[in-house]
């Protein structure tokens, strides 16, 4: 596999494959990188050399921002939202990381917010840094939902109850609560998330390729009809963009600092003035 991407930095030893996102300055989830990380779904998953995908961030304070705003107030509305019987791209690639027979592994060590969350909490384990790692799901204040399979694996990960205070609420969770909830496995001082990732990721890759497959798959057969939720969830993302509260709150995003730097470290104060700002 050639793994030749711009903005995603990849290295494969020893059987697992460590995959670097650097898309400064907030490695906000544009139409590249989401064409590069589906590029590298489909290489990893067919690369019988790579037992273990880390994927971690050069930025030490965004893993992934969340998906471009700019990008999503481009998405045609002229026709009426329709019900697909198909994936759309973003889901197919996420139940790539989360289906592929290796195990997938995200350390979150900075924010990660929106579709970023949703492509991580895809992946078969999270860890996260103590008083750094901050996970947002700022959509609904934007008026929009998340897209990207948030409102499908939020529920499955932390229950109902939870899954609606991080969507609807907008606001930051914050490591320590993601751990007891459920969203990180586990979360680490800054120094002891990068030595742990890497032993618990040589570790399993140390053990035999089919076996780490078929013992995925089989935990993987706790889940059923994802899919019918997933295209209920493409299809209500379709039916928000097509409202006014959308297209108003998702510009009222960016007049107020969205997909900057100082926007994106204060996203859950910026969540709730989008909110204030614009309410009827």
């Amino acid at each position: 596999m050639s793994y030749r991407y711009n903005l995603i930095k990849t290295q494969l030893e020893g059987g697992v494959l460590t995959a670097t996102i650097n898309n400064p300055p907030i490695n906000l989830m544009t139409l590249e990188l989401f064409a590069e990380l589906g590029a590298l779904s489909t290489e990893v998953e067919q690369d019988e050399a790579v037992k273990v995908l880390v994927m971690k961030s050069a930025n030490p304070d965004f893993f992934i921002a969340h998906f471009d705003v700019e990008a999503i107030l481009g998405f045609p509305t002229d026709e009426p939202a329709r019900r697909s019987d198909t994936l759309n791209d973003y889901h197919a690639m996420c139940e790539r990381f989360r289906t592929m027979p290796k195990a997938t592994i995200a350390q979150i060590e900075g924010r990660v917010g929106g579709g970023g969350s949703e492509l991580v909490s895809s992946m078969d384990m999270r860890f996260g840094v103590l008083g750094k790692t901050k996970i947002n799901q700022m959509e609904v204040a934007a008026g929009i939902l998340p897209g990207g399979s948030g409102t499908q694996r939020l529920p499955r990960l932390v229950g109902r109850g939870r899954a609606l205070e991080i969507i609807l609420g907008s606001d930051d969770l914050d490591a320590e609560t993601a751990e007891k909830w459920g969203y990180l496995n586990r979360a680490f001082a800054a120094d002891d998330i990068g030595p742990f990732v890497d032993g618990l990721a040589k570790r399993i890759a140390s053990f035999p390729a089919e076996a780490i497959a078929l013992a995925k798959d089989a935990v993987d057969s706790a889940e059923k009809d994802i899919e019918e939720g997933l295209k209920d969830e493409a299809y209500n993302f379709q039916r928000t963009l097509r409202t006014d509260g959308a297209q108003t709150n998702m510009r009222k995003f960016l007049e107020l600092g969205g997909q900057t730097p100082e926007g994106e470290m204060r996203m859950s104060d910026l969540a709730k003035e989008v909110g204030e700002a614009t309410k009827v």
